[in-house]
């Protein structure tokens, strides 16, 4: 019995970590295949891990966004989230527009990677 109830606790331990694992996983359903920035949008990493492709983030409306001190929040499914620092990506932005690749998991909505545009 106390095997049973020591396997059940380390499955409720796991569970979490699997959950957010799986939905941090990329797709490319070929959209982009013939995009000249295909290869740099594949090439995106933040210091929280690849970004995947243009297909897995999406562009951001500059009243959507803000930078404040240095740090940058966006407005996502109507809420506003804090980006990680290590989520902002530093190199010069190709697409010109802002563009975020959110995770969304059971505990809600974290940023993967994010990468300002103008804010003209």
């Amino acid at each position: 019995m106390d095997r049973l109830k020591l396997s059940l606790r380390r499955a409720l331990l796991i569970a979490p970590f699997l959950l957010f694992a799986g939905s941090a996983f990329g797709r490319d359903d070929g959209r982009y295949a013939d995009s000249p920035l295909k290869p740099w949008f594949d090439s995106l990493r933040s210091h929280l891990g690849p970004c995947c492709s243009d297909a897995d983030g999406f562009a951001v409306s500059d009243p959507d966004w803000e930078s404040h001190d240095g740090h940058y929040r966006v407005r996502l499914d109507g809420q506003w989230v804090d980006v990680p620092d290590e989520a902002v990506i530093t190199e010069p932005n190709r697409a010109g527009r802002t563009m975020v690749w959110p995770v969304k998991t059971a505990f809600g909505i974290s940023i993967r990677c994010f990468m300002p545009g103008s804010m003209i």
